[in-house]
């Protein structure tokens, strides 16, 4: 995908975000400790940061995965090998599902992190309820239009679209010869305009963590620094298994490297909170450590809709915190249950601003448990989401990684099919 980025700039960019996010920290402790006047200013000021940033992200997410998905189909050519590819990495999604809301709900029965929580003052989620229908959501998977969503940044919709689009092209002869190729230039010309965005990724680390802990200081985290704990030492767990896992399919070695490739957009998803942010740069540090561009192309976009493992674990997780809180017990047979209602329901929310609580709301009042619960966590969700968006991304970069050694292209280095 064009030219390599030079170790040396990749340790720079590594530094600035690093002291981005340290800045923050100190920044918004100090307002929130000694400037409590400046706050709502600082908050403010936090907006227009990570705000700027993400509209540019936003900008390019979409022609992005566009190109790179029609760039993968049309490379791989035959019809049945995008079947082939398709169907072993949706399987690896689904067990890598079932796999991260077991885990959350084996955290959450054993370090019962609601046991004993006394529940604070409930703030209205009224506006987070999105009940799942199973119809509404096999309709909206296919777009109206594409250009509709495209200006909605529907991730989905663009890649039903797109797999549609990169299927068609052996068919048109020529013509898709020609669509390939403005595919390919397409992408290069993305990528060199998300280096670009990129420049900006430490004021956006810096303007998001700043903000909140301007906002909420330690009090907050203090408050259910019990909660946080216990779910980020899950959370932890889960990139045990997740890694132990990759490392079955690819090796030690193999993994280590990969790892070492994937520090820098885990690192810029865990400080922005936002998988969008980090796509791009994820798409770049897997070509770098092997993957062809065919294969992160398809996968990475299949995985933003489909392989949410943290958003997936904290369904689990906080629905037993919810339940503890209020002292409801579940048998394990509603559990479950629980985990089968999750495993659909989670798919059918791609896109949607604060996804996991959304899907939440969903879950909850079928299994007897209060919407208001959602309302314990609204307050430190930030800090939550920023764990569960690292993990989605480190997810997704182990998912095509393993697709490529599944379809017996993965290289030691830099991929030679660059876009």
């Amino acid at each position: 995908m064009g030219a390599a980025i030079h170790p040396g700039n990749t340790r720079k960019r590594t530094m600035a975000i690093l002291t981005g996010l340290v800045l923050g920290i100190v920044v918004g402790l100090a307002v929130h400790s000694f400037f409590p006047a400046y706050i709502h200013a600082a908050e403010q000021f936090a907006s227009l940061l990570t705000g700027l940033f993400l509209r540019l992200i936003r900008m390019v997410i979409a022609p992005l995965v566009f190109a790179t998905l029609v760039c993968g189909i049309g490379k791989m050519g035959d019809q049945s090998l995008v079947v082939r590819v398709g169907g072993k990495v949706l399987l690896w999604f689904i067990g890598m599902s079932f796999l991260s809301l077991s885990i959350g709900l084996l955290g959450a029965n054993l370090l019962q992190p609601g046991v004993g929580f006394t529940p604070p003052q409930v703030a209205d989620v009224s506006s987070l309820k999105h009940p799942f229908q199973p119809i509404d959501f096999i309709l909206h998977i296919v777009p109206t239009s594409v250009l509709d969503a495209m200006g909605r940044n529907d991730i989905l919709q663009i890649v039903v679209f797109s797999v549609l689009f990169g299927v068609a092209l052996p068919a048109a002869g020529d013509a898709g010869k020609t669509m390939l190729a403005w595919s390919e230039e397409l992408a290069k010309i993305m990528l060199r305009m998300t280096d670009l965005v990129m420049v900006t990724a430490p004021l956006a680390v810096f303007g998001s963590i700043m903000g909140s802990l301007a906002h909420s200081g330690l009090g907050m985290l203090l408050q259910y620094g019990r909660f946080l704990a216990e779910f980020y030492g899950t959370i932890l767990f889960q990139w045990g298994v997740l890694t132990g896992a990759t490392i079955f399919m690819l090796g030690f070695a193999r993994v280590r490297a990969l790892i070492k490739a994937l520090v820098q957009p885990v690192l810029l998803g865990f400080s922005t909170a936002s998988s969008e942010a980090a796509y791009p740069l994820l798409l770049e540090k897997l070509e770098e450590f092997g993957v062809p561009a065919r294969i992160g192309g398809f996968v990475l976009p299949l995985g933003y809709s489909f392989n949410l493992d943290g958003s997936i674990l904290f369904q689990s997780f906080g629905a037993m915190f919810i339940a503890q809180a209020y002292g409801i017990h579940l048998e394990w047979s509603q559990q479950m249950l629980m985990v089968l209602v999750m495993m659909l329901s989670s798919k059918g929310i791609a896109g949607v601003p604060r996804a996991s609580l959304v899907t939440l709301v969903a879950v909850l009042p079928q299994f007897g448990l209060p919407e208001a619960g959602m309302a314990l966590i609204l307050g430190i969700d930030h800090f939550l989401d920023m764990a569960r968006t690292a993990t989605n991304v480190l997810g997704n970069g182990y998912a095509a990684a393993v697709s490529a050694k599944w379809e017996g292209v993965l290289e030691d280095g830099p991929a030679e099919d660059a876009i």
